[in-house]
């Protein structure tokens, strides 16, 4: 009998019929990386290519239960967090990660395939930068979400900047801020869009890159989940995580060059591209 040598990382996320977003997406990624993925479940989607219809909350006490049966029968090399359900949730899944402070945590809490979660959106946000950003060492957001997200400690101000609101999160403990899709003129008819990690001492990494013709679903959770990825398998607490976006990027750009049409919808990511043999 042999030993396991994969690297075992723990997700929280929703569970997609379609496996465009959630726990069924983190596995594919995770495997195209050699590691094997362990999944909790926060929520049922009933919904297909184009849309998600309706969603059932798991309860979050079984969140718990469900992450502390497998921590406590396995080493995780890292730990990722998706969209998560209400306060309970969010404080019940703070709790956990807490007890593993060593172990790389990668927080991607914005998922725009999901209906607006309404009145309670502020007080889940609240939680969210109180809780669970403390404890993160790659908090993942677009600028628009990230704009969301300021607006818990501050009034909207056209005055605020992108990196004030950058430098508050990494001032409550969060390791690095990667902001998403940021606007960066470039060269020819097409305007460039950049991906961008704030670190303590400023910008860590700056990325130019060119949209892609299409509307895809998942493309935010493909990036995420292979950063956990290709950071669990750095070990020693994540290594270096500029390194590791980097990787994880490019795969991102392979899997939405090759991305499939399942129904009517939108385009899904084809995260297997590599081991189907085609070509970044």
């Amino acid at each position: 009998m042999q030993n396991q040598t994969s690297p075992l990382i723990l997700s929280f996320g929703v569970s997609d019929p379609v496996g465009a977003i959630g726990i069924q997406a983190d596995l594919a990624v995770f495997s195209a990386f050699g590691c094997h993925g362990l999944t909790v479940s926060t929520a049922l989607l009933i919904g297909d290519t184009a849309r998600v219809e309706d969603i059932q909350e798991v309860d979050p006490d079984w969140v718990s239960d469900q992450a502390r049966v497998l921590l406590e029968d396995m080493a995780v090399a890292a730990i990722k967090i998706g969209a998560p359900f209400g306060v309970e949730h969010i404080t019940a899944i703070a709790e956990i990660v807490s007890d593993y402070p060593d172990v790389p945590l990668i927080l991607d809490p914005f998922t725009s395939a999901l209906p607006e979660q309404g009145i309670d959106g502020e007080e889940m946000l609240t939680a969210l930068r109180q809780l669970l950003v403390p404890q993160t060492t790659v908090l993942l957001l677009s600028q628009v979400e990230l704009e969301r997200l300021a607006e818990t400690w501050r009034d909207p101000d056209p005055a605020d900047t992108l990196r004030a609101d950058v430098d508050y999160l990494l001032a409550l403990g969060c390791e690095f801020v990667l902001v998403t899709g940021t606007p960066n003129p470039g060269q020819g008819e097409h305007a460039l869009r950049a991906n961008t990690l704030f670190g303590s001492d400023g910008v860590v990494r700056h990325d130019p890159w060119q949209p892609l013709a299409g509307s895809f679903s998942g493309a935010g959770a493909t990036l995420s989940a292979a950063l956990t990825a290709l950071m669990a398998r750095q070990g020693d607490g994540g290594g270096d995580a500029a390194l590791a976006l980097r990787a994880a990027q490019d795969y991102t750009a392979g899997a939405l060059a090759h991305a499939q049409r399942f129904g009517m919808g939108k385009l899904v990511p084809n995260r297997l591209f590599r081991q189907l043999g085609l070509a970044a």
